[in-house]
């Protein structure tokens, strides 16, 4: 099939190669020129594992096209995809690309050719039946029937965004008719994972019901970890794992104990981050607000996740005394392993409590250093190796579970800070014999149940 892809950002990018790797025309629309550049010379503007070399691959076949000409594009193919940014503005949806977008798209959607247009964008149910809709038959003159139209949401995790498009769980297509959905559904047909087709609100809402529980384990396990944490002879480690254990939740399979994917959201952790949670859960806030529908389950979700920070940061001063001065080194800025991005990051959110108490921060990710320049405009210092972040250091904190981390040599760590407490704020280290020397805090115990007291700290700070 031929198909137009109106946005190179995260989505669009992804699902553009995705589907030109499994053999469709795809034709990716992008405006900014320099993006265009970078694409167009086989290489991703962000950090994902496996997708610049698919990109390679397509561009080099032909089978994907990147342009900034979208008539054109619109003319060639027989769906187009809105794949554009829908940000968070005031706990609101920010709706204005998608609607440009439509009101693009509709002016060169023609009378005499039957053309499909899918919503990849997370919108709030109501989008796309509604100004999405009007925007696209405002730009056509034509009415919704005589232009397809349908809601195909995503459900790319950053770091296995590949895997997750190719190997799919699930495909969900809202139809504003049984044609627009049989157009959208015949993209898929090399896929044989379930495909539900169903109503355009429904598809809108599934993929923010979806955020939104990913959301809720993950803040439940946050405040256990938080009951933990100021309880002695508790370990929120030990009671994930009994939890887990329900066959609910890991059931047995031909005597085999299955552990789901699910189950690593029901982890404590330094809260939730990124491109989707944090915003969709605010923007389905901000939705049943408006059909007047009170939403205490995600109010207090969100609540958790942003005391999650503060919470941290006062786990170290309970061990450290006073932070004001003290040099603090954050290992991790991404707001998770295998990504680049730091929109929303716990590590920034502690960072910024950190500073709050005035103590002195320096900061390294293996993929943020050498892939986000900006970050140079910090008030904190960006480090380029690890063992540059620690050194001197009056205490460490594990931010981003990165693989590297745990992999470090944690004698010549302790060897080199001038106080060796390690607050891991990802259970990196909790299986692992760590030196003697290292006073390790870990989230989710009571603080004196870690391997070392306050007068071990002070101690070790004398030596």
């Amino acid at each position: 099939m031929h198909i137009t892809i109106v946005g190179a950002g995260y989505v669009g990018l992804t699902t553009g190669v995705c589907l030109a790797a499994k053999g469709h025309a795809v034709w990716l629309v992008e405006q900014m020129p320099d993006r265009i550049a970078t694409i167009k010379d086989g290489k991703v503007p962000f950090y994902e594992p496996g997708l610049e070399d698919l990109l390679k691959q397509v561009l080099q076949n032909g089978n994907l096209v990147v342009t900034s000409d979208l008539a054109s594009s619109v003319e060639r193919s027989d769906a187009t995809f809105i794949a554009v940014g829908t940000p968070n503005l005031n706990d609101n949806i920010d709706l204005s690309q998608v609607i440009q977008a439509a009101l693009t798209i509709g002016k060169c959607l023609r009378k005499n050719k039957y053309h499909v247009v899918v919503v990849k964008s997370t919108v709030v149910p109501g989008t796309t039946d509604g100004v999405v809709r009007e925007t696209l038959e405002e730009g056509s003159g034509l009415t919704a029937g005589d232009f397809g139209l349908c809601m195909n949401p995503e459900f790319l995790r950053e770091g296995t965004a590949v895997e997750d498009f190719m190997d799919p769980d699930r495909i969900i297509i809202g139809q504003w008719d049984e044609q627009s959905g049989k157009v959208a559904s015949s993209l898929y047909e090399q896929f044989s994972c379930p495909i539900i087709t169903t109503t355009l609100r429904n598809a809108e809402l599934v993929k923010y019901s979806s955020n939104a529980l990913l959301s809720v384990l993950i803040s439940f396990s946050n405040e256990i970890a938080s009951i933990c944490e100021n309880l002695p002879g508790t370990d929120v480690e030990t009671i994930m794992n009994g939890l887990h254990l329900d066959r609910r939740l890991s059931p047995i399979v031909n005597q085999k104990r299955v552990s789901p994917q699910i189950l690593s959201y029901l982890r404590a952790g330094c809260g939730f981050g990124g491109s989707c949670l944090p915003k969709d859960v605010n923007a389905l806030r901000a939705f049943a607000r408006s059909i007047d529908v009170s939403t205490p389950l995600l109010d207090a979700t969100i609540k958790v996740n942003i005391n999650r920070g503060g919470q941290i940061v006062d786990l170290l001063e309970k061990s450290l005394g006073s932070l004001a001065d003290r040099t603090v080194a954050v290992l991790g800025l991404a707001f998770k392993p295998d990504t680049d991005d730091l929109r929303e990051s716990p590590a920034l959110k502690i960072i910024a409590q950190l500073e709050a108490k005035h103590a002195k921060v320096r900061a390294y990710d293996p993929m943020v250093q050498e892939r986000v320049p900006a970050l140079a405009k910090t008030t904190f210092n960006i480090c380029k190796t690890a063992d540059e972040v620690y050194a001197n250091a009056d205490a460490l904190v594990i931010a981003t579970g990165w693989k590297e981390f745990k992999e470090l040599d944690w004698q010549e760590v302790a060897n080199k800070m001038r106080t060796p407490l390690i607050l891991d704020g990802r259970r990196l280290l909790s299986s692992k014999n760590m030196p003697a020397k290292i006073i390790l805090q870990s989230i989710g115990v009571a603080n004196d149940q870690n391997t070392h007291s306050k007068a071990d700290l002070q101690e070790s700070a004398r030596k």
